[in-house]
């Protein structure tokens, strides 16, 4: 794997979920990272992540170097600038108030330390900087959270770490350009309108071609389980039309009720394994799911 951070220094006061999966994508870069943490409260880590789930916040401090320092203390202060003076890159998450109540502000950063870089991980900008938010919050304002289940996964968290570690490389590649520090923020609420984006565009719609709409793609009951099928370009509908019987259909027939019903009858009647085999054999695009 390419390590373009190689002897990069990066300092993380972030918690929680997109600050800690940006740093340990960043590692895997080839960052060296650290992590500055609170010190525990009764028997508990500063980092909530730490309580949610143990295993997430092991594995993503994995190579992770960890101090602590009560940044609400002097001590704590000095700790933190002894980290500043040899950082290349701070990762915060840090609504502005807080930021402002620790000393962090990129104004008062920039004059004391000119080629450090910043990212900050916010909720949100502009007016919005201060309101409360999390990824579900985030997800909904998107339109992401159509009913009443939860999302499979923390979207809009993943999403931001992934923004937050492209603004890294951004930061870094300006930084080497001017010699000069730079600030760049990443909010959570856009990483979820980003990710919202094919929706907005109709595309997973329930009339969009990935929404529903294609009888090529959807999810399906079999026999055992469910069956995500994928067919949509025009060699693997054909693929999928010699399984069922009928001619190759076009992109127009394969939005026909006849052809959703096809489908979903062929479907029935086969199993997870039998499925499997068909599509190793015929090239059809599928996984199969237990119920």
């Amino acid at each position: 794997m390419a390590r373009p951070f190689q002897g990069m220094r990066i300092l993380s006061l972030a918690l929680n979920l997109p600050g800690p999966a940006a740093l340990m994508r960043c590692r895997s870069l080839g960052a060296r990272c650290t992590k500055l943490e609170a010190p525990a409260r009764a028997g508990m880590s500063s980092d909530p992540m730490a309580s949610y789930s143990p295993q997430a916040y092991t594995a993503m401090h994995q190579g992770i170097r960890t101090v602590t320092a009560d940044l609400k203390t002097d001590a704590g202060q000095a700790v933190l600038h002894r980290e500043l003076q040899r950082t290349d890159l701070l990762l915060t998450s840090f609504r502005p108030s807080a930021l402002k109540k620790l000393g962090l502000q990129w104004r008062s950063l920039h004059a004391r330390y000119p080629r450090l870089a910043v990212v900050q991980i916010v909720g949100a900008t502009g007016v919005h900087a201060e309101a409360p938010g999390h990824d579900l919050t985030y997800m909904a304002e998107s339109g992401l959270v159509p009913g009443l289940d939860l999302p499979a996964s923390l979207y809009a968290d993943m999403g931001g770490a992934l923004l937050t570690s492209e603004a890294v490389l951004q930061a870094r590649l300006l930084q080497l350009q001017s010699g000069q520090g730079v600030r760049l923020e990443v909010a959570l609420s856009n990483a979820a309108r980003y990710l919202a984006l094919p929706r907005d565009w109709g595309l997973t719609q329930p009339s969009g071609t990935v929404g529903g709409a294609h009888a090529g793609y959807r999810v399906y009951p079999c026999k055992d389980g469910r069956v995500a099928l994928a067919a949509l370009e025009p060699h693997f509908v054909a693929a999928l039309c010699q399984q069922l019987g009928v001619p190759a259909a076009d992109a127009a027939t394969m939005q026909t009720d006849t052809m959703h019903a096809a489908v979903a009858r062929w479907m029935s009647a086969h199993t997870c394994q039998q499925l499997e085999t068909l599509s190793a054999r015929h090239d059809i695009p599928l996984c199969t799911m237990g119920l």
